[in-house]
Order: C-alpha cells, then structure tokens, then sequence
C-alpha cells in the first residue's frame, strides 16, 4: 500500500508537465484550458447539448494549427541550429516509426483481417498532430523548454509507417480470398498521397517558411502563431471531445482485445521512445514530446491515406478507436503518466 501510494502521489500530486524543469506549482493538479474543453465536448455530446463547430471552422483551425506550429518551428531549427542531438532525436524517431507498425501488424494479422491489421499498424506507427500540440501547450504553459527541432519529427513521422503497413500488407502471402490483397498503388501514387497530402504539406511548408524568415519572420506573426494559439487549440479540443464521444457507439460495438490494444499500445510505444531518448541523453522536454509522439495514433493524415490504399479496411474501427480510445486516453492519462515517469527517471 505504501508503494501504491507513493505512486499514486508521483503521478498527481502535481502535474509533471508543470514542474519539468521547475518548481512544483502551488496547485495539486494543473490541466491546462485547451485539455478542459475537451472534456465539455465530451460531456455536451452526452448530455445531448446542441453545440456544434460548423465543419468550414474546423478546417481553418486545424490548418491554422498545423501552420503555426509548423512557422514557429522552423523559426525555432534555426535559431537553435541542427546539432548531434537533433541528428540522433531524428533517428531514434524514424527507428520508431519502423518497429511500432512492425509490431502492431505481427499483433493484430492474426486477430482480425489483414487489411484491417495492416490499417491499424498504420494509424498507430503515425502520429497525432493534435496530441502532440496538446503536449506542446503544457510544456509552453509550465516553461518548460524543448527543441525546434521536435516539429521536425513530428512531421517525419507522419508517413513512414502508412507506407511501411502497406509494404507489409503486399509482402503477407497468406492473404485469403476473403481477406483481398488491396490494389497495387504505383510507388509516385502512394508516396503522393503520404507526404503530400495537405495537412501533411502544409506542416512541411511552413517549417521551411519559419527556417527561411527566422526571427524576423516570427516577429511579424508573433500574435498570430503564439499567442492565439491556445484559444484556436481550446475550440479544436472542443470539437474533437464531440467527435470521439460521438464514435463511443463504434467503439463499444469493436471487439474487447482491441480496446485493450488501444490503450495498451500506447504505453508500449511510449516506454520504447523513453528507453531510447534516456540512452541517447534526449533532454526531458524532447523526451517528452517523442513519448508522446510515439504513443499517438493519427486519426486525420493516416485514414486519408488508407482510404485510399487500402478501400477494404473499415474506418469504423481505426479511427474509431485512434480518435475514440487512444487520443482521449493519452489527453487524460497519458500525458501525465509519460511526465511522471520522465521526472522520476531523468
């Protein structure tokens, strides 16, 4: 009981994303305004509230997300220069990207079709824009720093393992006749539709448009990509708290293995990017976002892809479960019990 407790005390008795790197804060647990709006969309969609975000807004929020992260990162590269810690943050990521669709692909080809498998590897070895910006807005909130260069990871392990799934997929031999192989993709099509399908561009972009502007580029936009962005992200969450209660339905309808695998997976996969991160001296704010990325499942840039690639996979389960399971899992829980290991072992 003593050792529960002290557990217990280690994850909550104060937000480790507010005291990486700094003094506790006076409060027993900090979540931030953008984390709580999720939850009232949670709770609004339960209570059948009539509130809603026209679809045209939620567009121009997520691509104003993903282009001032995008800006201030690339203001950030450069102003921090690409150092051995970026090259080896890199690599432990692309290396990420690799074994988490290895891994979740031999888990799940024997449990459900291989296309649906093939799909779920995908989804999960991607990442989740939003929970990383989630994680980015605590670390921001508590002062705690971490490197330009992490935008940069973040859009590098957005494709790899869609197009690694898919490998995958055509090299399984043991495909039946109800189980289709999906139709062959020229290499340009598939590529085309991983990297350089909007949101996926519009990241890249903008990293190199904040790498070419610098600091004075940034001085221009400074109002615009810093300090409106945690009311932009407080009505994104808002929206997505009314989506993921809204696939509560195909959620509970998916088998019971797979919700364990989408709470399960993400714990894995963010202790492997922790083992690594420790053993290659990532700092705890980098540490940090990589576990988080590590533990996310894209639910925006990966199903565009795979509706594309792979026609025979039902939505209706990945991304009920990245979007419905995993990105409230890692919002609520998640977050604070990747901060919570990092602070003890770092």
């Amino acid at each position: 009981m003593q050792h529960l407790s002290g557990v217990f005390n280690l994850m909550f008795s104060v937000h480790p994303l507010f005291t990486l790197g700094k003094e506790p804060a006076p409060s027993l647990i900090s979540i931030s305004p953008p984390v709580l709006f999720f939850f009232l969309g949670i709770i609004a969609a339960i209570v059948r509230s009539n509130i809603s975000i026209p679809k045209a807004a939620t567009k121009l929020l997520s691509l104003y997300l993903l282009w001032a992260i995008g800006f201030k990162g690339g203001v950030e590269l450069v102003a921090g220069g690409f150092q051995q810690e970026a090259v080896r943050t890199i690599a432990l990521a692309l290396g990420l990207s690799v074994i988490v669709p290895l891994w979740a692909y031999a888990a799940l080809r024997h449990l459900i079709s291989r296309a649906n498998a093939a799909a779920m590897a995908a989804c999960y070895g991607s990442v989740s824009v939003v929970t990383f910006l989630t994680a980015c807005s605590e670390l921001d909130n508590s002062g705690t720093p971490y490197s330009g260069h992490m935008v940069a990871v973040m859009a590098l392990m957005e494709s790899p393992a869609i197009v690694l799934a898919l490998v995958l997929l055509h090299l399984d031999r043991s495909a039946t006749p109800q189980d289709p192989r999906p139709p062959r993709l020229g290499i340009g099509a598939l590529l085309h539709e991983s990297l350089l399908n909007g949101p996926v561009l519009l990241l890249l972009g903008s990293i190199a448009v904040g790498a070419l502007t610098g600091e004075a580029g940034y001085a221009a936009f400074k109002p615009l990509c810093t300090d409106a962005f945690p009311g932009a992200l407080a009505f994104f969450l808002l929206d997505l708290g009314l989506l993921a209660a809204k696939r509560f339905k195909d959620v509970v309808a998916a088998p019971r293995w797979l919700l364990v695998f989408a709470i399960v997976a993400p714990v894995i996969n963010a202790l492997l990017a922790m083992l690594g991160a420790h053993a290659i001296g990532i700092s705890r704010g980098d540490a940090l976002l990589l576990a988080v990325l590590a533990a996310s499942a894209s639910y925006i840039a990966a199903p565009a892809a795979l509706r594309l690639a792979i026609p025979s996979a039902a939505p209706g389960l990945y991304i009920a479960l990245s979007l419905g399971v995993t990105f409230p899992f890692n919002v609520i829980v998640g977050i604070p019990l990747y901060g919570a290991i990092i602070r003890y072992w770092w």
